[in-house]
């Protein structure tokens, strides 16, 4: 008798709910794991992995970023993450998947079968209570066998945090951590990181701190949210232009609209826009033209509560806000088996259109993804190419000639030129533009795959 087929799906988030309504839909068994209580992942406030605060919204607008088969019951263009998680939460009760998830579960270990790295003997899932730490060896711990595994488990929930040069006295803190503009009542305060999370709080800390100083270590392009009375990410929705005219026509925009961020104390941008992520926040340059807030260049060392910068200047402070992202993570599983290097090696695993091994090992990734505007349907047709191929892959088994033709083409694909999904665009070499693709290159390339493994007009399913 051969391995049964029963996917593990990791996460509950945005992505994890994607993964389970596709290989719903397709008729595929599943099982999924959340270690929180309920959906939603960081979007909900609650949930100890949370990395949103009280005043988070989206930065991207609304109808590009809701699912297509469940527009969101919201008037508001930027919802909050209160919003967003009502809108979770309905999307799982409107497609019967909350009961699919195995809550207050934690994934403790992904281990292929008798060591086959291949994956044909299937895949070991290890989970025990919530309360269990990765690796542990928790006495609760239970196992099961899959056949393959989808990693919902989401991008922004590991803090990267760098040591501060020299010592500082005061209270450090990270943007994971923050929650509410309270903690900077009456204190002075240095935000270090120029990044979205970075300006939305330092504009949310001039409303409570002393002062608040901004610590950047490049230029970045800033970016309206609204224009025309439009949001901004809804105009040019039709046929893209190429690169180089985009970046000729929005630079221009931008300078004219914005002037230049140099006059507000940033440095010049060493990019071209759109080669690493846009903040979404013209108020920081709103605050800084009003002295509310001072931009400051890169932090070189620290002594007791002064806060020395590269540029010569120092400041004094009671708190340091770490703005400095996030890393990949995924604990439960040993980087090889998603041909990495691991947390802290600057780079991603290297999947074939950010989803497949290239080993076709079993193991697929849904999330693992960041581009301007490519919203939670661009998650959502990830997962629609991981179920129709595994439907495709069941289907073979079962004798579908077509089938098992469809899925074969498709794993061969693994071993020939992958596609190219940046657009034309030249992104940063930085560890978090590591997975950063195109919108418009990677969607069409998906949806292609995806209607390449889909049975043939009036075939059998």
């Amino acid at each position: 008798m051969g391995l049964e087929r029963r996917v593990a799906v990791i996460g509950a988030g945005p992505s994890g709910l994607a993964a389970a309504r596709a290989l719903d839909r397709a008729g595929l068994a599943f099982d999924g794991y959340e270690a929180h209580t309920d959906v939603g992942g960081l979007w909900d406030i609650d949930n100890p992995r949370s990395t949103v605060y009280e005043s988070a919204h989206l930065i991207s607008s609304r109808t590009t970023t809701q699912f297509d088969e469940l527009p969101m019951d919201s008037a508001a263009d930027y919802p909050s993450h209160r919003e967003l998680l009502r809108y979770f939460r309905r999307y799982a009760v409107e497609f019967g998947l909350r009961e699919r998830f195995r809550f207050g579960t934690r994934v403790l270990g992904v281990e292929p079968v008798g060591g086959d790295d291949s994956g044909r003997s299937g895949w070991t899932v290890r989970s025990a209570p919530a309360g269990s730490a990765p690796g542990s060896g928790a006495d609760d711990a239970v196992e099961r066998t899959y056949s393959h595994v989808v990693i919902a488990n989401g991008t922004l929930a590991e803090p990267n945090v760098p040591t501060l040069p020299g010592a500082f006295d005061g209270e450090v803190l990270h943007s994971s951590a923050y929650k509410s503009a309270d903690v900077f009542a009456g204190k002075r305060v240095l935000v270090v990181g120029g990044g979205n999370s970075g300006c939305d709080i330092a504009v949310d800390a001039v409303h409570r701190a002393a002062s608040v100083d901004l610590s950047v270590r490049r230029g970045y392009w800033f970016v309206p949210r609204y224009l025309l009375g439009r949001p901004t990410d809804t105009l040019n929705q039709g046929r893209p232009l190429p690169a180089r005219v985009k970046q000729a026509v929005d630079s221009r925009l931008l300078r004219l609209l914005n002037g230049d961020p140099r006059r507000f104390g940033f440095p010049e941008p060493d990019h071209k826009i759109y080669e690493s992520h846009p903040v979404v926040n013209s108020l920081v340059l709103q605050h800084a033209g009003q002295g509310d807030l001072r931009v400051r260049a890169d932090v070189a060392r620290c002594d007791g509560r002064t806060v020395h910068f590269a540029d010569g200047s120092s400041g004094d402070y009671d708190l340091v806000l770490l703005a400095t992202g996030y890393r990949l993570d995924y604990p439960f599983l040993d980087p090889r088996h998603l041909a990495w290097a691991g947390p802290g090696s600057g780079t991603a695993p290297r999947l074939f259109c950010n989803i497949v091994t290239p080993s076709g090992n079993g193991l697929f990734v849904v999330g693992m993804l960041e581009a301007s505007g490519i919203g939670w349907q661009g998650r959502a047709e990830q997962a629609e190419l991981v179920a129709r191929y595994l439907a495709g892959v069941a289907a073979g088994d079962d004798g579908d000639v077509g089938a098992r033709a469809r899925a074969v083409r498709f794993r061969r694909r693994l071993t020939e030129p992958w596609p190219d999904l940046t657009g034309g665009y030249r992104y940063l070499g930085l560890e978090r533009m590591s997975y950063y693709v195109n919108k418009d290159a990677y969607r069409r390339t998906v949806r292609r795959l995806a209607d390449e493994l889909a049975p043939a007009a009036g075939s059998a399913a």
